[in-house]
Formats: structure tokens, C-alpha cells, sequence
């Protein structure tokens, strides 16, 4: 006896905190030898049993529903089990990994990637009203591009949802609830168009039907009407006909079995508008299926039945020769008995017939499928199955951009595969480097050559939709300047042309790295600083990196004097950060030199990098641990956080009267915005030297054309700094001149 655990659906807290017990409980009471489906029905019952869908279904019911249709199409144990375990997981915390323990990866992904995109169609609904989602194309792109990418992961979630929609509709019909427009319109116009290009007829015929019921109840019950007005005499007449034409057919030593042929309402109609015929025009309402052994017999047959009956020329067509986009093949042929009356024929081999009914499902349930596949395209294993079925779905998006030419749906956009069958999704116009660089940047770089469905081609060679791609690439090495070259046609993506230009930007600061670098170090060995350490240089000069300083110097936009007076100052006159002090007797006997601090004998000072003061600016001093007084302009910032943590070692500070007399000089730090042009930099500094200004460093950043500059300058008055900075910001291509 089957062993599960108890929970009541409702309660969805005991559900999520039961289910690593729920799985042990199954496991455990399911026999070894149990099937998938049995063992995921009994998983997922205690969740989904009291549960209703949206539509008002209840939830265990559907999937049982959907579970018979996948196996009525042949569909796997694990499509089944899936039916089932879709419903679970938004009950489960961690649904991939409590379904990956109790069956499998491989169950895991169908029903994680069958539960995104049923999430998918729901927003895509909610956010279309149902009155335009007929006449907008738009509404149903996100729907189609994410079921694509979704079946491009694994094919098996179009099956599941072509056969729960199947179910849905089933279910509003049965009880005869009116199904909601925008729900009946994406039937139609997304679900019977994907059936139809996969060839599932036996799915395709049903869905419309019952789709144009609920959209169109008033001209379904008509075209109803007509059909059963004659429907016993129709019947009966395709009854005698059929036996006889079996009989004469075996008689001629062909082993036919003949089937009458339903005739769907909704095809009806369509051919009835699409030809502007009236019901009684339409020629293949009397309906007869020929189903033979082999290939010969198809045309055999044919000879034959136009020998019988008076073939209409222009209403035969041999999709044998020809077959349809999506593999269908069959020999159609509409023909008039004695009374005059038309009669459609069409005549097929078993295996036509199977692949008609079942489509391409019968080949891509990750099966073999023969060593010619169909429709011409070899399917000897999985692999081929996935391509060739990858291929019709992508035939079926041109066939929906081709309808929606005027809202310009999918034309910008083409999917290739890699030769593990993933999907790549591409602009339109997209290369086989476009194509290296979306599957990973380091691929691109390092593309030498591409085979395009087996064969090599030119790198800038456009790709086509569902075509295969495999990339040669070199061990190492980089892109091609000629990638850049827009007329070259290398390169249709934008992110792909970003990837390789930054891969050049790269080099080039690497280069210029080193340039700065070297430069640097020849000079600390004339000057015999060698045990100097770098970072502390570039620190001690403003920079947040020693490849920052390496950067400048290389860029020639920081001269190397400023590391030699910064290693060698000056003996003749105090450094320019550090001013001897004397303490204050009186105004009149202020020292002619430096800062001086009030009340305080012999202190050493320096001036702060972090605000750069220099006369006029009101200051005030911090007494450090080891470094004397730090002087800041009253309004650093970084002066009022350090006064707020330490008030008791802020100090009153002056400047000297040789300061004030502008004696000497001070670093000053300017920050300039400006549009990025050639020459700009040199510009500056001539301004900066024209007012008597000399310019110690410059870092410059460029960003998008934007270049944002700090320029260190010495002055010994920040009094003149404004009109200064006025001039700077007339010169062409300026935005903003401040002192920092």
C-alpha cells in the first residue's frame, strides 16, 4: 500500500515546513518499480489537491488532464511526472532542490523552466487588454520571444503547455463558463500557430475549434448547424464510400486502410473568408484519408483514384514532393463522384500519417528518430531532433514578423545556436564575431575564424536565423582593429563593439602604465631613492594609486620635477606645508614668516593636503600625534569631523605677515569640468602661467567625452584665485571652474 504524507492543501505554511518529510514519506511508500508519473502524483497530491487554478479548475484534476494528453501524443514519463510537479513548486521553498532530490535534475529543470513561463504568459496577459491583443501584434512579443528562449532550454515545455491549454480549454467548455477573451486570443493567435508549425494536428484542430467557440460563439453555432443539418446522410455516404474504396484499393493490390476525415469548424470558416465562399462552395466537407505501407503506394493510389473518380485539375497538391515548412507530407487531391458531389482525398504512408497527428513530437521526447528524420532534415539522434525542431520554432517567429511587418515585431532580432544546440539570441545583421562575444567576451577576443552549419566563413559574414555556429579560436591574443571598422561590417552589436573597443582602451593604459613607470623609476635611481616606495610617493603627491601617477606621467600631464622637489626640498627656505612658529606677544611682533599659533613656542606646521589653505583663507590649526600643528581652512570638512571626535586639539592659528605680503607661495587645488578636446589641458596651463600662476600637477579623468580635471597650482594670494578661475571658464569647451 502507497505510503504519503497527510497535509491539508490550504494551510500553505505546513505545506513548505512538511515537504522534506512529504518527500521522505513517498519515497519511501512508493514500490521500486513504481513509474515516474505515480510517484510525482502522489508527491504533489497533499499540495495541489484542494488547490483551484485561476480558471477555476481544480489544480489536480488539470494536471491528471494534462498528464493523459502528453501520454495520448507519446510523451515521456518525465513530461507526465512534470504535469504534476509544475503545480508543486509554488508550494516548495526551494523547489529545484527538493524536486532535484526526490526525482532528478532533469525533472527539476522541466518544471522550473515550464513554471517560469507559465509566469511568463500570466503578466504578459494581465499587461495586453483583451480588446487589442486581436489587432496589436505588440501584445504578443514578450509571450512569443520568452516561449522561445523557454523551449530553447528544454523543448519538452512546448508539449506541456500546448497540453494544458488544451485542458483549459476542455475544462471552460465542459463547464460551460465563458473563457476570457485575451485568454481565447492568445489561443488562437500564439498556441494553434505553434501546433500547427510543429505539425501536432491532433492538437492543432482541437485548440482552434474550441478557441473560436468561445471568441466567436454566434458563427461557431452556424457553421454547427449547417454541418449537422446533413450530417447522418454525410455519414452515411462517407461510410459506403470508404468501405468500397478500401475494398477496390486491396483489390489492386495495394494494403490501404481508408479513414473518413472530421472536417474542423474553424477551418471551415477560415477558408470560407480567405476565399469569400459560401458554405455549400467549400469542397472538402465529404472528407477520406488514404493511409498505405510504403512511398509507391501513395502515388499508386493516386493513379488509381483519379482513374475512379473526375480529379478537379487545379485542386491537387503533392506535399510528398513539397513537403510543408513543418515537415507535413501527404498527397491531396479533391475529386467529383457520379452525382457531380466533391470529395477530398488524401493519401499517406503510416509514417506521414503518424508524424501528421503527432507532428514532431514523436521525434524530440529526447528519442531517436530515425536515420532520415523528416522533412529532410536528419534527426539519426537527439541532438539533430533538438536543431531540426529548434528550427520550426524559429521559422514560426519569421512567420509572425512577416504578419507584423507594419509594428516592425522581430526584425531586429535573429537566433542562432551554438553547436550544443543553446540559443543565442542577436541583432539582426549579427556576425560570427557578434556571435563569439555574446557567448563569452574572452571567446571574442580571441576569435581567428567561424563554420556556419558545417561550413567556414569570412568573420564578417551576416548570420541567419537558426543557422549553427562553431568559433575557432586562438589560445590567446586579442581582437582585430579592423573589428572597429564600421564599414568592415565585423561587428552589428553594440555590446560586442564596446567589448573589443575597451579591450583596446585597456592596452593602451597598460602601456601607458608602463611608459609612466619607467620614467618614474629612472628617476629614483639618479637619485639614488631606489628604497622609496612608490605608493607612498603617489600618496604623498595626491594620488590615490601609484598607477594613477604612472598614468599622468606617462600622459606627459605631470612632470617629474614635482617628485624631485618632493625628494629634495629646497634647504634655503621651509617647505611649503611646513612653517616654523613663534608664540604671539602682541599683534606688532608677529614673525615675517610662515603660520603662527597663538600661545604655543617653536610648534612645527603643515599645511593640510586635504584643503590646501593659502593667505587670505581663515584657518584653523589640529595639533597631530608626532607632526606638529596641521593647518585646514576654517571650512574643511575634514577639519569639523576631526574638531567634533577631538575638540581639545584644535588650536587658534594667523597667518604670518611674509605670508599676507605674499611672499611666499602656496599649493592650491582647482577642479575643471569641460567637454574633452585635443589641446585642452595645454590651454589651461597657459592661462594658469599667463596670470602668474605655476601649475605643480594635473589628473585628468574622461569619461563619455567628458573630461573632469584637478589642476595643483601656487599662489601666494587665493584673493586673485576668483577672477583667475573666471578666465578659466571662458575657454572653450569649459563647464565649471572651482576651487576644491
Amino acid at each position: 500500500m502507497m505510503k504519503t504524507l497527510q497535509v491539508r492543501p490550504q494551510d500553505a505554511s505546513a505545506n513548505r515546513s512538511d515537504v522534506p518529510e512529504l518527500i521522505t514519506a513517498t519515497a519511501a511508500g512508493m514500490p521500486a518499480e513504481a513509474d515516474a508519473p505515480a510517484r510525482a502524483r502522489a508527491f504533489a497530491e497533499p499540495l495541489i489537491a484542494g488547490e483551484t487554478l485561476d480558471t477555476g479548475e481544480n489544480t489536480l484534476a488539470h494536471a491528471d488532464a494534462v498528464a493523459a494528453v502528453l501520454a495520448s501524443l507519446g510523451g515521456s514519463d518525465a513530461m507526465q511526472a512534470a504535469s504534476y510537479l509544475v503545480y508543486a513548486c509554488e508550494h516548495l521553498n526551494k523547489p529545484r532542490d527538493i524536486i532535484a532530490k526526490a526525482f532528478g535534475e532533469s525533472f527539476a529543470s522541466l518544471a522550473i523552466e515550464t513554471t517560469k513561463l507559465i509566469q511568463v504568459q500570466k503578466r504578459s496577459r494581465a499587461a495586453a487588454p483583451s480588446a487589442q491583443l486581436a489587432a496589436d501584434a505588440s501584445a504578443q512579443t514578450e509571450t512569443v520571444r520568452k516561449m522561445l528562449l523557454a523551449f530553447s532550454r528544454d523543448l519538452r515545455v512546448v508539449l506541456l503547455r500546448l497540453a494544458s491549454r488544451l485542458q483549459t480549454l476542455r475544462f471552460y467548455a465542459a463547464s460551460k463558463r465563458p473563457m476570457p477573451p485575451a485568454m481565447a486570443r492568445e489561443t488562437l493567435q500564439v498556441f494553434a500557430p505553434l501546433a500547427n508549425r510543429l505539425g501536432i494536428w491532433q492538437l492543432k484542430w482541437e485548440i482552434e475549434d474550441l478557441a473560436f467557440r468561445f471568441l466567436e460563439p454566434d458563427t461557431y453555432r452556424q457553421v454547427a448547424q449547417l454541418l449537422d443539418q446533413k450530417r447522418t446522410e454525410r455519414e452515411n455516404y462517407v461510410q459506403q464510400l470508404r468501405g468500397q474504396l478500401e475494398a477496390e484499393l486491396r483489390a489492386q493490390g495495394i494494403a490501404a486502410t481508408v479513414q473518413g476525415r472530421p472536417k474542423h469548424i474553424y477551418s471551415i470558416v477560415r477558408k470560407m473568408r480567405g476565399k469569400a465562399l459560401a458554405f455549400h462552395d467549400v469542397l472538402d466537407i465529404r472528407a477520406l484519408r488514404v493511409v498505405v505501407p510504403q512511398l509507391r503506394d501513395c502515388y499508386a493510389a493516386l493513379s488509381w483514384v483519379h482513374s475512379r473518380f473526375a480529379p478537379i485539375a487545379d485542386q491537387f497538391d503533392d506535399y510528398i514532393a513539397r513537403p510543408k515548412a513543418n515537415g507535413y507530407q501527404s498527397l491531396h487531391t479533391v475529386v467529383t463522384d457520379a452525382a457531380g458531389q466533391p470529395i477530398e482525398i488524401q493519401i499517406r504512408t503510416r509514417a506521414m500519417h503518424e508524424h501528421a497527428e503527432h507532428g514532431v513530437a514523436a521525434h524530440w521526447v529526447y528519442k531517436e528518430a530515425g536515420a532520415k528524420g523528416y522533412s529532410g532534415v536528419s534527426a539519426a539522434g537527439e541532438y539533430d531532433a533538438k536543431i531540426a525542431v529548434l528550427r520550426q520554432l524559429f521559422a514560426w517567429e519569421r512567420e509572425l514578423a512577416g504578419a507584423a511587418a507594419d509594428q516592425g515585431l522581430f526584425e531586429d532580432r535573429i537566433y542562432v545556436l551554438t553547436p550544443e544546440a543553446a540559443v543565442v539570441d542577436l541583432p539582426q545583421g549579427a556576425t560570427p564575431v557578434d556571435f563569439a562575444y555574446s557567448v563569452h567576451t574572452d571567446l571574442g577576443h580571441r576569435c581567428r575564424g567561424a563554420r556556419v552549419d558545417g561550413v567556414m566563413v569570412p568573420l564578417n559574414t551576416p548570420l541567419s536565423n537558426g543557422q549553427t555556429v562553431e568559433i575557432v579560436a586562438a589560445k590567446e591574443g586579442g581582437p582585430s582593429r579592423d573589428w572597429l571598422n564600421p564599414e568592415l561590417g565585423y561587428l552589428a552589436s553594440p555590446r560586442a563593439r564596446a567589448k573589443a573597443r575597451a579591450w583596446f582602451n585597456a592596452l593602451a593604459q597598460h602601456e601607458t602604465v608602463a611608459r609612466g613607470r619607467e620614467a618614474v623609476e629612472k628617476l629614483l635611481q639618479r637619485e639614488g631613492r631606489t628604497a622609496v616606495k612608490l605608493e607612498d610617493i603617489a600618496g604623498r603627491l595626491g594620488f590615490r594609486s601609484a598607477d594613477e601617477l604612472f598614468e599622468v606621467v606617462g600622459k606627459d600631464e605631470f612632470s617629474l620635477r614635482n617628485i624631485e622637489a618632493l625628494l629634495r626640498p629646497l634647504p634655503s627656505a621651509p617647505a611649503a606645508d611646513a612653517v616654523p612658529l613663534k608664540k604671539a606677544r602682541s599683534p606688532e611682533t608677529l614673525e615675517k614668516g610662515g603660520v603662527l599659533v597663538v600661545g604655543v613656542d617653536s610648534l612645527m606646521t603643515q599645511l593640510a593636503k586635504c584643503c590646501k589653505p593659502a593667505p587670505p583663507d581663515p584657518i584653523r590649526g589640529f595639533v597631530t600625534r608626532g607632526r606638529g600643528v596641521s593647518v585646514h581652512r576654517a571650512d574643511c570638512a575634514n577639519f569639523r569631523e576631526m574638531a567634533v571626535r577631538n575638540g581639545e586639539r584644535v588650536i587658534a592659528v594667523e597667518w604670518g605677515a611674509r605670508s599676507v605680503e605674499q611672499s611666499a607661495v602656496y599649493p592650491i587645488d582647482v577642479l575643471v569640468e569641460a567637454a574633452d578636446r585635443q589641446g585642452l589641458v595645454r590651454d589651461i596651463s597657459d592661462l594658469f602661467a599667463k596670470e602668474r600662476m605655476n601649475v605643480i600637477g594635473v589628473q585628468t579623468r574622461v569619461t563619455r567625452g567628458a573630461a573632469q580635471m584637478l589642476f595643483t597650482v601656487e599662489t601666494g594670494d587665493t584673493a586673485r584665485l576668483g577672477k583667475v578661475l573666471a578666465l578659466v571658464a571662458e575657454v572653450k569647451g569649459v563647464r565649471a571652474a572651482r576651487r576644491r
